[in-house]
């Protein structure tokens, strides 16, 4: 029986480009070589989509060939020059915008390969914080209290905005880009005066904020895998050296501890593997998903914080280490993903997206 060729995607142009090459390594000598033929797939900082052999130069740091790399409809293609052309599944680990927001699964679609993860639906939600809260509270899923304020707004009436988040939300408060990852953009506001610099920022990297109530709170996270029977792995805990869970805290500060699993009540760890099923399901994610939890420290009052459809797959990072605590290898958990992206996929053909020419009328 041939070896299925899996292209592990890499790279890509959001600021979490570097991460995701640590992500691409260990998965790819995690994919047993009796099994798979892994072809290496990359996307530059520039968005170039460079052919196996100038990906595995990325990955190793060495430079690359002048005038390498192509578009992204060239990539799929046939041929030589198009890196999707031979492969049977991709699994991306393209993090952040342009990579887990659903344009690249968006292509795949397109080009009509299986692929790891959530479709471009559950991709898009995942990705946009605004419109992934909408969905959670029409599913009534709890969510902290919130405001979203669209860069138009802001500039029109910063006065008027600010007036309203003081009285819906207080301070301190959290500012956020809809669409981000690795909390680039994201600052705590304790007073009035630091909340204009809060939203020229996060209002900087996207067209629209959000602005949530600061809660003080713990932070939990729960991994989900599967499709339509998806299951919670054990809760882990975040233990940010700094004031929140900020870029600062996740890659450069060693001081920041990660304690798997979490020390919480078991009748709490049940809540929140519950709660990430349904909130998996509520987005239409597929494969993979990480959720992200706020438990308030004055209540015990539970809130789904926010959802990663593509979450850090470094040895190291929590998904896979949720996933082992509960039993299931890092090389068990990337096997069990590609099973599942070939499952999605055989279960898409039974769509018919071809509508049966209706019959000539007699006579």
């Amino acid at each position: 029986m041939p070896k299925l060729r899996v292209g592990v995607l890499f790279g890509g142009r959001s600021v979490e480009h570097d991460v995701s090459l640590v992500s691409a390594r260990a998965i790819m000598a995690a994919l047993d070589p009796a099994k798979y033929d892994v072809v290496p797939l990359a996307i530059t900082k520039e968005g170039a989509w460079l052919p196996p052999a100038q990906a595995q130069r990325l990955l190793a740091a060495e430079p690359l060939e002048p005038g390498v790399g192509v578009t992204a409809v060239a990539a799929v293609g046939s041929g030589a020059s198009a890196p999707l052309g031979a492969v049977d599944v991709v699994f991306p680990v393209v993090h952040g915008t342009m990579g887990e927001d659903g344009t690249v699964q968006g292509l795949l679609e397109l080009a009509d390969v299986p692929y790891v993860g959530a479709g471009v639906l559950g991709s898009a939600l995942g990705m946009d914080k605004a419109m992934m809260k909408v969905v959670f509270e029409a599913a009534g899923l709890p969510v902290a209290p919130y405001l979203t304020v669209a860069r138009r707004d802001w500039r029109n009436d910063a006065t008027a905005v600010a007036r309203h988040i003081e009285a819906e939300l207080g301070y301190p408060c959290f500012v956020k880009p809809s669409n981000g990852g690795s909390s680039v953009g994201i600052s705590k506001v304790h007073h009035a005066g630091e909340l204009a610099a809060a939203m020229e920022l996060a209002l900087h990297l996207d067209r629209r904020a959000v602005v949530e109530q600061g809660v003080p709170a713990r932070e939990l996270e729960c991994a989900v895998l599967g499709n339509d029977e998806p299951r919670a792995s054990v809760v882990g805990e975040i233990l940010p050296a700094r004031e929140f869970y900020d870029y600062e805290a996740k890659y450069f500060d060693d001081r920041t501890q990660l304690r798997i699993p979490a020390d919480i009540p078991a009748a709490v760890a049940d809540r929140v593997r519950a709660l990430a099923v349904k909130a998996f399901a509520a987005l239409d994610c597929a494969g993979m998903a990480r959720v992200d939890f706020f438990l308030s420290k004055d209540d015990s009052r539970l809130f789904i914080n926010e959802i990663n459809t593509i979450p850090g797959f470094t040895p190291t990072s929590m998904y896979p280490r949720m996933w082992q605590a509960s039993g299931l290898s890092y090389a068990g958990l990337v096997d069990r993903l590609v099973e599942l992206a070939l499952e999605r996929f055989s279960e898409k053909q039974q769509t018919v997206f071809n509508y049966p020419a209706l019959s000539e009328p007699e006579g």
